[in-house]
């Protein structure tokens, strides 16, 4: 599985706890946001969001890992794009729940708020939790199959709900696209997606320059 880290400005201090909460797992890591306070450019949710949707977009990563203070920022802003199913997790129950119930393709993690002593342990905890091979499987039994119903109507929601991608991109405010993908490595991981329409990368490159 290749997993994207993709850190905003109010949690960059927080990276290296991400990344060694994730290591030794047999992931493929793609550290990819802010990973230390005052970086440039600066990385918002909103840059991360959508960064988080572009590459699960393009098939560069099969999930991503992000949040921001609340995790509440992160949330908000990668819902917005089509085919992100993300959920917010707080504990490791969360994350085991979300895996078996929900099955998504992306987390946001409060890096701030409430985040103090232990933490860091609260992570791999949660990591075990979301990664222990229970994606999709449903909870409790008696629920499976709808849950299962559950997720695939959602994914066509999704897609009756939101625009082409490419549109979007258009769209959106040339300066929060513009930034987010000016950021270190991001033109790289685009332009090597194994998988993206003509369009679309014409867009993207059109943005990139």
């Amino acid at each position: 599985m290749r997993i994207a880290i993709i850190n905003e400005t109010s949690a960059a201090d927080r990276n290296a706890d991400i990344v060694a909460a994730l290591e030794g797992r047999g992931f493929e890591l793609i550290n990819c946001g802010m990973k230390k306070s005052g970086a440039q450019p600066e990385l918002t949710y909103l840059h991360t969001g959508f960064l988080g949707a572009l590459l699960l977009e393009l098939r560069r990563v099969d999930f991503v890992v992000g949040g921001c203070g609340t995790g509440q920022g992160f949330l908000l802003s990668a819902r917005q794009y089509p085919k992100v199913f993300c959920g917010h997790l707080l504990t490791p129950l969360d994350a085991w729940l979300y895996a078996r119930i929900n099955g998504g393709n992306c987390v946001s993690l409060a890096l701030n708020q409430g985040y103090g002593w232990a933490s860091d342990v609260n992570l791999r905890l949660l990591f075990d939790a979301l990664f222990s091979g229970g994606q999709g499987t449903g909870y409790p039994e008696a629920r499976k199959a709808s849950q299962a119903e559950s997720r695939a109507t959602l994914t066509a929601i999704s897609t009756v709900a939101h625009k082409d991608f490419a549109d979007i991109v258009e769209r959106l405010p040339a300066e929060m696209t513009k930034r987010a993908l000016s950021y270190p490595g991001i033109r790289e991981l685009v332009l090597s997606s194994p998988s993206v329409d003509a369009r679309l990368a014409a867009v993207l490159v059109g943005i990139m320059g």
